[in-house]
Formats: C-alpha cells, structure tokens, sequence
C-alpha cells in the first residue's frame, strides 16, 4: 500500500514537473519571437533551393544578342565598355555581342541570322530598305570621320592617288561615305586601282607600304600613327565639304539597327538599350584613360594612351549618341549623298528612321 503511494505521488511530482519545463519553453519561444526579423522567418519557411538576391536579379535580365564588326572598327569600340563596366546590366539588360568582320556582318545582318546590329551605318541600312529587308535605325552613335595616309611623298592630296593604288575596307559604309568626298574633291576612282582589305588589315597594309594610300578610319588610325610608322603620313579628307553641300557639320554614321519584327516585339526595351549606350559613351567621354584601356586591349597592338588623346578630343572619334528622329535631317543628308555616287538610286523612305517612345 505504501509503496503504490509512494509510486502515485511520484508520478504526480513528475506531471507537474513536466508542465513546469512546457509552460517555461513556450515563455521562451515568445521572447525569441518578439525580437526576431520577420525577414528572418519568412527566410526559414522558404524552401532550401530558393535562388538568393542575386540569382533574382540575373535571372529578371533581358537577353539580347547583337552582330558588331570586330576590332578596331567603331562597332567594337563601346561594346568593350559596356561588357567591362556592366552598363548593360544596370539597365536591366545582357547584352551579347559577336564579332564579325564587315562582309560576313553584313551579310549575316541582312539575312536576318542577327535580329540587332551593334555597327548599323546609315549607308548600308538604307541599301538593305531598297533590296526589301524591313530594318530600322534605333539611334546614332558615332559622326562620321575619316581620312587617308599615303605611303609616298608624291601623295599629297587625295587627286594625287588618281592611277595609284588605293586600299580600303570597300564592304564597310566608311568607304561608301569616301566616294562622295573623292567625287567633289576630283579624285576618279575608276582611274584608280582599289585593293580591298579587310579593316583590321588597313593598318599593316599602310605600314608594310602594300598600296600607295589608304583609305581608314578611328580608332584604327591612331593606332597606326601611334607607332609612327616610317613613310607615312596623313593626306586627309575635306570634311569641311560636307558642310558647305548640305548645311551640317555633324554627319550622322553608324549605330545600332535592327530588324522591325524585333522592333515590334521589343520596343519596350530600345529607350534600354540606348541608354546603356549613353552611359558608355559618357563614361568613356568622363574617364578616358579607363576606357582607353579596356579598348586597347581588344586591338591587337592598341596604345591605350592615344586612344585616351582619342577620347579627350573626341573631334575625330565623333562619339555622339542621339535618338534617330532627333537627327532625321543629317541622315536624309547622308541618303542624299548615297544618291549622289550612285549606292542607291533612291532614298529609302523616312521609315527606316526609328520614331518610337524615347
């Protein structure tokens, strides 16, 4: 008998006990929680293979793949910026660019294989409107500049090259824009025998002496003089002229093109896509030693401290990005000009100049 007391009131000691240690857990879960993150919670109840910030926002980018002429055609020259520097993602872009030299980038362009293109000249565009393919101009991005070296001192003004040689990138619009100055200034090409090079060869055609002169462009001409190559010198193109025939002193040239069924499926994103552009064109106009630097490294030979005296002067390199329709008249010009040396015989229609929302 004693001992079933003793066994109940043992068991009564132990239940109260127990409730004790429940009743002292649940005060303490209470103070945890009142001074827990509710962030901290949710936290815990997400599931262990939720993607962190950063995934998140990897994941919310919007591709796009752009064709741009290789290295050291302008086409390459902010595309290096903007891959070193992320100005794609802060825009909520990923930009992919693949580089191509000018023939199969024009080709490949046209055909539609690449929906947007990074090295869009003004002179090629509307040739492709004229053959049928529906491609619009998004925005500038570079003015027109260029100029020629010879390679003898019996050249030294562009007529002079007349039964020479004369070597060019003749696929690339730069050239086409050459004819018109060669035409007002006298020089008859047909006179002249033209060796087309392939832009990253215009450089070492000029310093090996291949041809009597040649016909370039930035940044590749700084390179090349950077080196100060024996024999050659600048023989020039008469800008001024463009001025004095249309009314303009800026030439609208190349930028960024695209296909109108992209067009129609992305509009959203163009004012996006120009604005990674402005943000590389201002930084690289605000810190041109830095973005010297990321271009000289993809130039084979690139002197990164005359492309820094490129970019503090800008004159030559004509960075300049504007909205299409905000230079619609200097690209009528340019049109006007492609009548005129007979690369089109029409000017296309003003809807290959892109009017969408800014």
């Amino acid at each position: 008998m004693q001992r079933s007391r003793r066994q109940a009131l043992l068991a009564t000691l132990l239940g109260l006990l127990a409730m004790m240690l429940v009743a002292c857990a649940e005060d303490a879960g209470d103070e945890v929680g009142a001074d827990a993150d509710p962030d901290d919670a949710e936290a815990d109840d997400a599931p262990d293979d939720a993607p962190d910030d950063a995934d998140a926002t990897e994941g919310e980018l919007t591709e796009v793949e752009l064709v741009a002429f290789e290295p050291p055609s302008l086409g390459a020259f902010l595309p290096a910026v903007i891959e070193a520097q992320g100005f794609d993602e802060q825009h909520g872009l990923d930009l992919d660019f693949v580089e191509r030299p000018p023939g199969p980038y024009n080709t490949e362009f046209g055909a539609g294989q690449f929906d947007v293109g990074a090295s869009g000249s003004l002179m090629s565009e509307a040739v492709r409107v004229t053959e049928g393919v529906d491609v619009v101009y998004l925005f500038n991005v570079f003015d027109y500049w260029a100029t020629v070296v010879a390679t003898t001192d019996e050249i030294q003004e562009l007529p002079d090259i007349e039964g020479g040689t004369l070597a060019g990138a003749t696929v690339a619009t730069s050239w086409a824009m050459f004819e018109w100055f060669a035409q007002e200034e006298g020089l008859d090409l047909d006179e002249t025998e033209v060796q087309d090079v392939d832009t990253g060869g215009l450089g070492t055609q000029a310093q090996t002496g291949r041809s009597d002169a040649v016909q370039m462009w930035e940044p590749g001409f700084t390179t090349l003089m950077a080196d100060d190559p024996e024999g050659v010198h600048e023989v020039g193109i008469p800008i001024e002229l463009w001025e004095e025939e249309f009314g303009f002193d800026e030439i609208p040239y190349l930028g960024v093109a695209a296909h109108q069924d992209w067009v129609d499926e992305n509009e959203e994103i163009i004012p996006d896509l120009r604005a990674v552009y402005e943000d590389a064109a201002d930084w690289s106009l605000d810190n041109p030693a830095e973005a010297a630097e990321i271009i000289a490294d993809t130039i084979e030979g690139g002197d990164a401290e005359a492309l820094t005296g490129l970019l503090e002067d800008n004159d030559r390199l004509g960075l300049n990005v504007q909205p299409a329709h905000e230079v619609a008249d200097g690209i009528r010009a340019v049109f006007d000009a492609g009548v005129e040396i007979g690369y089109f015989e029409e000017p296309p229609s003003d809807d290959v100049i892109y009017e969408g929302a800014e």
